[in-house]
């Protein structure tokens, strides 16, 4: 059943060729979806990117969705955005039993919703500008043994993950070499992150897919996965100095990629 304070997502439009999306912010589930999930909110929460829509406010044109990825996950393509199989959700069991058909044909109405959303965005970004940036912000965990064990060995876990698999790479190097040599040096709370390029993930997800195919060699989708370092992962509380960071960085990154376009 709808409600008055349901809500999909949240769109800023703003000047210039660059925008930045924070699509598994959300956290909110509608009231039947709610009903027939079993995972709890803390196990939902922990595979969610709480924090990144907060990231990328300052960047003038920006989307934040508010639905739980457990609802419809957004970067993956209509065949596999319900989870319905714990493969498809990290091992965890999601539903108290099979959803109803109905349930997830709702689900994907929503999804399929936010993509025309997109693209009528992105069509007035190109009716404008030769060529754009979207900047796809993510994070990701690094202490999956527990609050307490080890974390990820950090060879093979950057502070952050640069994926371009559906990037068309050699077209964008003029943008992207520069642009992480950037990221590199910024100063980020009096330190230098480590950035890097199809280390923990590859940017293989639906959203990167569908800017490269509608947009070839007009649209350069970035994912940019955050290592978990700007919170805790497991209780989910903010370090607020870093996330202060973490926006400064985003802004810097968009305000480089305008300069790099032009």
């Amino acid at each position: 059943m709808e409600t008055a304070t349901e809500r999909w997502w949240t769109v800023q439009r703003g000047p210039g060729p660059v925008l930045a999306t924070a699509i598994h912010d959300g956290h909110e589930l509608r009231p039947e979806v709610a009903a027939a999930m079993k995972l709890s909110d803390g196990d939902r929460l922990r595979e969610e990117d709480p924090f990144t829509g907060k990231a990328i406010v300052d960047v003038p044109t920006h989307i934040i969705a508010h639905r739980s990825r457990f609802e419809f996950d957004l970067n993956r393509g209509a065949d596999g955005a319900i989870y319905e199989t714990r493969e498809q959700s990290w091992g965890l069991e999601v539903w108290n039993g099979a959803p109803d058909k109905a349930l997830v044909d709702r689900s994907l109405a929503l999804h399929a919703s936010y993509y025309r959303m997109l693209g009528s965005l992105l069509d007035d970004v190109v009716a404008e500008y030769d060529r754009f940036v979207l900047i796809d912000v993510h994070s990701y965990n690094h202490r999956r043994d527990g609050p307490d064990g080890a974390p990820t060995d950090p060879a093979k876990a950057p502070d952050v993950n640069i994926g371009t698999f559906s990037m068309p790479r050699e077209h964008w190097a003029f943008l992207l070499d520069p642009l992480m040599e950037a990221m590199r040096g910024f100063d980020f709370n009096g330190r230098r992150l480590d950035v890097r390029e199809n280390i923990a993930f590859q940017g293989k997800g639906e959203q990167t897919r569908f800017v490269h195919e509608r947009y070839p060699e007009r649209g350069c989708a970035i994912a940019l996965e955050f290592k978990k370092f700007f919170m805790d992962e497991w209780s989910g509380e903010p370090d607020e100095a870093e996330l202060a960071a973490m926006c400064r960085f985003i802004a810097f990154t968009a305000d480089t990629c305008r300069d790099l376009l032009r």
